[in-house]
């Protein structure tokens, strides 16, 4: 249904539209009000901020802790290899001794068995 140009509205027109922008801006704030439950208010998000900050601050010194933990034990590796090692020569200077030195015993008897006794 057209309405002339120049015809004014008749009052149920007026409070049909009337009541159609009340029901339009009534769901508007429904839902405004439930996006603003979702905000937190700055003490709040602040509260969150520093807590978190204070979880990666352990966190951190937690892992600077096994940082340290891990150097010393790379650092106690290290020198329980080089004490291996030398604890390995000893062994193979102890082992060379023990079998040269007899056989050299053993060569200068039969050099002074084979040389003879000469009185």
């Amino acid at each position: 249904m057209s309405v002339p140009p120049g015809a004014e509205p008749t009052l149920w027109e007026l409070h049909r539209a009337v009541s159609q922008l009340r029901e339009d801006l009534c769901g508007d704030l429904a839902q405004l009000a439930a996006r603003l439950d979702q905000v937190v208010t700055q003490d709040v998000y602040r509260a969150d901020q520093r807590a978190v900050d204070q979880r990666i601050s352990q966190i951190e010194a937690g892992l600077a802790g096994l940082r340290g933990e891990h150097d010393q034990g790379l650092e106690r590796a290290e020198q329980q290899r080089r004490e291996d090692q030398a604890q390995a020569a000893a062994t193979r200077r102890l082992v060379l001794s023990s079998f040269v030195a007899p056989l050299l015993l053993m060569a200068v008897q039969l050099w002074v068995v084979s040389r003879g006794s000469s009185p």
